[in-house]
Formats: structure tokens, C-alpha cells, sequence
């Protein structure tokens, strides 16, 4: 699933410990910019139960969502009620799962630099008036200001700023996904403390991508075996993952996935091998940007 109730966790290391209580001292945004920032702290700091459609190309799936806070961890879970009995579940600390604030351009130390950095890339328009899942709510539109990202349409609940409906456009505006939550159970806010606490850099592959469209930054990255294998960028909205994976000797090539580039949903997929040092290695991006881009951001990996 490429969207949720949780459009973005993108607090830096150094987020601020009382978020929550920062988020209830927003009062009837009256610029996109303020929606945005309302977003996110919503998509942190409240807790929910809520039923939802996701319509592609491929299927319809309705989803069962649910975000619990408990001692400030967040508890995600996504149950697709369709089919096999799949559940997602992730937990991370309210203000956690951070945007990377190093280097010279800082990323986003904060909601407001996340809302600039977004806005520096999309035109965003708000309209108001909008009603989903019988709740009223104010939609929010992002243009891309180039030819290298989708079009996304947000609409946020009026009361709590929650993410209600999602729809992702090509440049041709056409529809490629569309998430909505049909039903959502009164949110609570949390208002217990919290602790966000430092994130330590993980090892990075000894390879990057050597070219991206403009905005989109390095993210931190976990590891179930502590091994580098997969990098993350963002722009805000969209987000590209690559990995490199050794596929045997140059000579005797192992069985990899087709080279080439596919689309499965609202999804991008990249493949290319490489070889390096006698070395052959398969490449895979996926993303929700144009196919065209991500094969040329896969093509750009460098091993150093």
C-alpha cells in the first residue's frame, strides 16, 4: 500500500518532546503551508480506528487501520480484509522516524521546513469545503513544477488535520491510486509524555545514486541484519528506494529478477545489473514518480 492515514514521519533527531501539545495550538489554517504542518503532527499524535478503500489498476482492497500511542510508541497497523489475511504492523516513538538533517541544505528540522521544502517542488492550492466519510474537510492539491514527480491531492479532516482521502495523478492526469477511509472512529488526542530519542546512523552501502531530481534527500535506513543493502530519498511527498544485491561471479551469473522497467500499481519498478570488480549485481529501484525517472536515477548508481 502506498498510502495511508500516516501520509509522512518526517520529524528530524532533534524533534521537540511536546509535539502533541504543539499540534493542539493549531487553529483553522488559513494557508496550505499550515494544513501541511497540522498533517503531520495529526498523523502522529492521535489515536484511531478506521476502515478504507485503495483503488488501482491492479485491484480494490479494503484495509483496516488502527494507531494506538502508548508511553509515546506508536503502534501502525494495516489488515487488508480482502483475500490472504495480510497485517502490517510497525511501531516507532511520537516525532520518530526522522528525515536525516545533515549535510549543508539541514533537510527539515522541523514541520515548517517541511512544508517549505514541499512547497519549493509542488504548487500547493487549498480548497475548502470538501466533505469525506461524512466528515468535512479541506483539500489540498500538489502540482509538480517539473516533469519528474506525480500530482497528489490530499483532503484533510477539519477537526484533527488526519488524512481522510489521497489521490495520485500522472502528468496526463491520470489516475493511478486513490486511498480513502470510509469510516473513522472519533480520534483521541495523545497527550502523555514523550520522548524522542537520537537516531543512530546506520552503515551506508558503498554505492549511491549519482543523480536524483532536484529535492529529494538521503533517509535513514533500517537494518534486520545490520548490513547495508537498500537507500532511501524523499522530496516530502514522493519516496525512492534502490538496492544493490550480488548476484554471483561476472562468469557465473546467478538468476535475478528481468532487467527493465515495470509498473505494478502505483508503483515504479527499476531493474538493471552491474558489474564491478568481477562482481555482477542486480539493481532495483522502486518509487512513485515516473518510470522513466527512476530508470535513470538506478542508472546512476556508483560504486565507490
Amino acid at each position: 500500500m502506498s498510502v495511508s492515514l500516516l501520509p509522512l514521519s518526517v520529524y528530524a533527531q532533534n524533534a521537540t518532546p511536546n509535539i502533541c501539545l504543539e499540534g493542539a495550538s493549531f487553529e483553522a489554517p488559513q494557508i496550505p503551508q499550515q494544513w501541511l504542518e497540522l498533517s503531520l503532527q495529526a498523523s502522529h499524535c492521535y489515536t484511531f480506528q478506521a476502515r478504507a478503500v485503495v483503488i488501482n489498476s491492479i485491484d480494490v482492497r479494503t484495509l483496516a487501520l488502527s494507531h494506538r500511542i502508548q508511553e509515546g510508541v506508536r503502534q501502525q497497523v494495516v489488515q487488508q480484509l480482502d483475500g490472504p489475511s495480510i497485517s502490517v504492523e510497525r511501531r516507532s516513538r511520537v516525532g520518530q522516524l526522522a528525515w536525516e538533517s545533515t549535510g549543508e541544505g539541514g533537510a527539515f528540522p522541523s514541520l515548517k521546513g517541511w512544508a517549505e521544502h514541499a512547497s519549493r517542488f509542488y504548487d500547493i492550492a487549498l480548497e475548502e469545503g470538501a466533505r469525506v466519510a461524512g466528515r468535512d474537510a479541506v483539500k489540498l492539491r500538489f502540482e509538480p513544477k517539473d516533469h519528474q514527480r506525480y500530482t497528489h491531492e490530499w483532503w484533510l479532516d477539519n477537526t484533527t488535520g488526519l488524512l481522510l482521502k489521497h489521490v495520485l495523478s500522472d502528468s496526463a492526469d491520470r489516475i493511478l491510486e486513490t486511498f480513502q477511509v470510509t469510516q473513522l472512529n472519533e480520534p483521541e488526542r495523545y497527550t502523555g509524555e514523550i520522548t524522542v530519542d537520537v537516531i543512530p546512523s546506520p552503515p551506508a552501502p558503498e554505492w549511491h545514486a549519482t543523480w536524483l531530481p532536484e529535492g529529494f534527500m538521503p533517509q535513514p535506513v533500517a537494518s534486520s541484519d545490520g548490513k547495508p543493502h537498500q537507500r532511501l530519498y524523499s522530496d516530502g511527498l514522493a519516496t525512492i528506494s534502490i538496492f544493490a544485491e550480488p548476484q554471483g561471479s561476472a562468469l557465473m551469473p546467478e538468476q535475478g529478477l528481468k532487467s527493465g522497467v515495470h509498473q505494478i500499481g502505483v508503483s515504479s519498478i527499476a531493474v538493471e545489473e552491474h558489474v564491478e570488480n568481477d562482481q555482477r549485481w542486480q539493481l532495483v529501484g522502486i518509487g512513485e514518480l515516473p518510470p522513466s525517472m527512476l530508470q535513470r536515477i538506478v542508472h546512476s548508481v556508483e560504486f565507490e
